[in-house]
């Protein structure tokens, strides 16, 4: 056996360990960016999400209780001295609205929801939800990410990371807020966390686009081009003298996105295109502006996912506000009259929205998905004609793209006080949501702080009775 001398020399020793070291950065470099495949096959491409915030009432919309009918005024067997997020409740109350059949399955939906009852055959309501927390804020962002505390990746952020985009020329991930303003802890619903910064969600609304995106009257076209082409240039430079850096790349991918979204933004958000009957059929022109914002936020819901936008995020309500209570669906004191406000605002655009999806045939594609925080007491809050915060038991429900429709998984007990059959939690809900997206919960990862981080945690099952 002969040696080749020629391996041996300094040059070919030091050629051979630059060769081997890139190796090693670059996969360090494969293991932080994106998966952008599934795992295995996907039933769904895409994400709408639906979102109430102020814990909407389980109880007074999608989960009907006979028996808190029955027992009207009387105290909640075993809960008399029962102390929940305000204080003490009264007795049982019944919800101010009959509860009607619909649809082929004859499920039970309150007759404050006339068009959203005509989908009832198509969706999986989970009844069982229940909540780490009972206050609004940790609430919302639990629904969103997981975890009750700020700082951790929403769910539309996880899937940006670990599907990627359908469109370049549009963000990932989009998040539609309600004319009244954001959510309880406001950005934290849709933020990155520790992920790379690219996947932060994108907010917008019908009303206020993305700011900033017009070119100024005295820039050209060709001189917005020209310093286009020079600023990438030396973003290239800097971007190699700092390998490896993937914040510094997320931002210039930010920045670059930007630049392209100039013409996609305004043509997808340019609701004239749309024809006079999707127009009434949302009701965009509704007199009721709070509804007509909502209505063109969902239109502009649809005009995303047509083009490609991985997960929408929509907003219905906001806040709540020392000044006006009823900007959300926080219903303490007055539940009737705060109800037969935000209803019509809900059903009639988020109603047309499906049924625009449906006949569009994108819910091959796009699972839907509604949320709430938690849900409300069966008994009125004490000296009031409310119901009180109730993280024991809530609905949430899918509908759309691998989804068995008219169908309902769990139960509350008789009087919808407490999650009692087949128990859901949000981890369960995200690890079949992105089950029907071709992912495998626990193997969406990232490395973070020591540990490889996921959105269910270390918890979560596939809800299996929801999938076709």
């Amino acid at each position: 056996m002969t040696t080749d001398l020629s391996a041996l020399s300094r040059r070919a020793f030091l050629e051979r360990m630059s060769t081997g070291l890139t190796g090693v950065a670059l996969t360090h470099l494969m293991q932080a960016v994106p998966i952008q495949r599934p795992h295995f096959a996907p039933r769904a491409k895409q994400i709408l999400q639906i979102f109430c915030p102020g814990a909407a009432s389980h109880v007074d919309l999608w989960d009907h209780k006979p028996l808190l009918e029955k027992f009207h005024g009387t105290p909640l067997p075993g809960g008399e001295a029962e102390v929940s997020f305000q204080g003490k409740n009264g007795n049982l109350m019944r919800s101010p609205w009959d509860f009607a059949r619909a649809g082929q399955s004859g499920k039970m939906i309150s007759s404050m929801l006339p068009n959203m009852a005509r989908h009832v055959d198509d969706i999986a309501f989970i009844h069982s939800m229940t909540s780490r927390t009972n206050t609004h804020g940790p609430g919302c962002v639990n629904m969103n990410s997981c975890f009750t505390r700020d700082g951790f990746p929403s769910a539309g952020s996880w899937v940006s990371y670990g599907l990627g985009s359908l469109n370049d020329n549009l963000p990932t991930y989009v998040a539609i807020q309600d004319l009244r303003g954001e959510p309880p802890n406001g950005k934290a619903n849709w933020s990155n966390g520790f992920l790379p910064a690219q996947h932060q969600a994108v907010s917008m609304s019908a009303q206020q686009m993305l700011r900033n995106l017009q070119r100024p009257t005295a820039v050209s076209g060709r001189e917005e081009e020209a310093t286009r082409d020079f600023i990438h240039f030396l973003n290239e430079q800097h971007a190699a003298e700092r390998p490896g850096n993937q914040e510094l790349r997320a931002r210039m991918a930010s920045y670059e996105l930007a630049a392209r979204m100039q013409l996609a933004a305004p043509e997808v958000s340019d609701l004239s295109h749309e024809s006079a009957s999707i127009r009434e059929l949302y009701g965009t022109e509704d007199s009721n502006h709070l509804k007509a914002a909502y209505a063109r936020n969902c239109l502009l819901a649809r005009r995303l996912l047509e083009q490609g936008v991985r997960y929408v995020s929509l907003y219905c309500a906001s806040r709540a506000s020392a000044v006006d209570g009823l900007l959300n669906w926080d219903a303490h004191k007055t539940l009737k009259a705060d109800y037969e406000r935000h209803c019509p605002i809900f059903d009639q655009p988020t109603a047309a929205l499906l049924t625009d999806l449906k006949q569009r045939g994108m819910l091959n594609d796009v699972l839907v998905v509604w949320c709430t925080e938690f849900g409300r007491m069966p008994t009125h809050q004490q000296g009031t004609s409310g119901r009180d915060h109730n993280p024991d038991a809530f609905t949430t429900w899918m509908m759309g793209a691998g989804v068995k429709g008219g169908i309902s998984h769990g139960a509350t007990d008789d009087f919808g006080r407490r999650s009692v059959e087949d128990v859901a939690t949000v981890y369960d809900f995200y690890a079949t949501v992105l089950h029907l997206l071709g992912l495998d919960h626990e193997k969406l990862t990232y490395y973070h702080n020591g540990t490889n981080r996921r959105l269910t945690d270390v918890h979560g099952h596939v809800l299996k009775d929801l999938l076709v």
